[in-house]
């Protein structure tokens, strides 16, 4: 039973930062959670009857859900290019790695397009997948691009790039 969906040989970009707290969480999981959901196991079979053991079946589906876990983390630190900002190919053009200010309704937003595993749209990580980063890449300082939202169109202009 796979609590995650398998995860496709994609690239996955992230920063230097990124890829260290992903490596934090996969070395967490695999050397201190596994012991601790094997020793949960071993508890909970001295109980007696598994059948109707609700602390074992716990265990038993934080066991699936660690282990899918660990195999996302696998695939993404496996198929991984790191975003160095400083190194972008074309320093004209907006791409993964790249910040800009953008201007949407009079309001300028500082914006860094990053990966998917990365984004946080509330501090300013676009996902390079999302609509707006899809947008976005490809772009040059002065363009305007028109993302459609649940709540309708909505215009980015491109003020700054770097």
């Amino acid at each position: 039973m796979y609590l995650y969906p398998m995860m496709t040989d994609r690239i996955s970009y992230l920063t230097k930062e990124g890829r260290d707290k992903l490596q934090a969480e996969y070395e967490t999981l695999i050397h201190t959670r596994r012991k601790e959901i094997a020793s949960r196991i071993q508890e909970a079979k001295e109980l007696g009857d598994l059948s109707e053991n609700a602390e074992y079946q716990e265990a038993k589906n934080e066991q699936a859900f660690n282990e899918g876990r660990i195999e996302e983390l696998e695939t993404i630190l496996k198929h991984m290019v790191i975003i160095d900002d400083g190194r972008r190919s074309n320093a004209d053009v907006i791409e993964v790695g790249s910040f800009l200010t953008a201007k949407r309704d009079g309001q300028k937003l500082e914006l860094h397009i990053v990966g998917s595993n990365e984004a946080d749209p509330l501090r300013g990580k676009i996902s390079n997948e999302s609509p707006l980063g899809r947008s976005l890449l490809g772009r040059k300082i002065g363009e305007t691009v028109v993302v459609t939202t649940p709540k309708g169109e909505v215009s980015y202009e491109v003020l700054t790039l770097r």
